[in-house]
């Protein structure tokens, strides 16, 4: 296909795209404007179970660009197929068949690695870190928590968490395209700990110091996941060599 036809055809895509993420957005919006889901009752139950508190705003906005911001991510997961279809659409002719077996199953598998963090986050590190951050209260602050800073907290987490789980598809892929080996992942093994310490003290959310360590130790075990998939994929690309080889010969 000539260069500018490669150009009219992304522009499409992502105009499907678009479309899809724009749709997500409105049937989000109206879900939570009419109350069909009480998702903001359900993201606040971590706090309510620790702090019998309602939270506050401070500004006439705030619970409108709250609303704003899980509509738009309720869009995006509701639209999450059709961006799914649409880049494999547009890459499949471009690869070879070995690396379409790879592709398939490291977007499935870095899909549900991501819920998995999301649900980590919000089901075992957010209560662990409120309860954390409430030992410090006394009777000379009068806690007062806003709405806007709350589900930023909370938005923030649950993606540091998604992002940080992706770590074994990472792996995986930069094994099957010949970046890594399993042989070099060992040898930095020692090294591994630190490097996942480091990692998630960057991106945990604010001053969390609970967070950055419930991240680290599932990293590390991310890690040695992730050097268990790049064995197995070490092994099947010198298996496929071999084999080529001997048809050539």
């Amino acid at each position: 296909m000539p260069f500018l036809d490669h150009l009219e055809e992304l522009r499409w895509r992502l105009f499907k795209i678009l479309m899809a993420l724009a749709a997500g957005f409105i049937i989000g919006f109206g879900l939570l404007s009419t109350k069909s889901i009480d998702l903001l009752n359900y993201l606040q139950r971590p706090l309510q179970e620790t702090i019998t508190q309602q939270l506050v705003y401070t500004s006439p906005t705030d619970p409108f660009n709250v609303v704003i911001s899980l509509s738009l991510g309720l869009g995006i997961f509701m639209a999450l197929p059709v961006v799914f279809y649409q880049i494999w659409a547009f890459l499949s002719p471009a690869l070879y068949a070995n690396e379409k077996k790879v592709v398939i199953p490291v977007l499935m598998g870095g899909f549900l690695l991501f819920a998995c963090g999301v649900a980590m986050a919000f089901y075992v590190v957010l209560p662990v870190t409120l309860e954390f951050l409430v030992m410090f209260q006394t009777q000379a602050f009068t806690p007062m928590l806003e709405v806007k800073r709350y589900f930023s907290f909370v938005f923030g987490m649950c993606l540091a968490f998604g992002a940080a789980f992706e770590l074994p598809m990472v792996i995986l892929a930069l094994t099957a395209f010949g970046i890594v080996t399993p042989i070099l992942l060992r040898k930095f093994r020692r090294h591994a700990f630190v490097g996942c310490l480091a990692l998630a003290a960057l991106i945990s959310p604010g001053d969390a110091i609970t967070a950055t360590g419930l991240m680290t130790l599932p990293l590390y075990f991310l890690y040695e996941g992730g050097i268990v998939l790049s064995s197995i994929v070490y092994r099947r690309k010198l298996r496929a060599q071999r084999i080529g080889s001997e048809a050539i010969a």
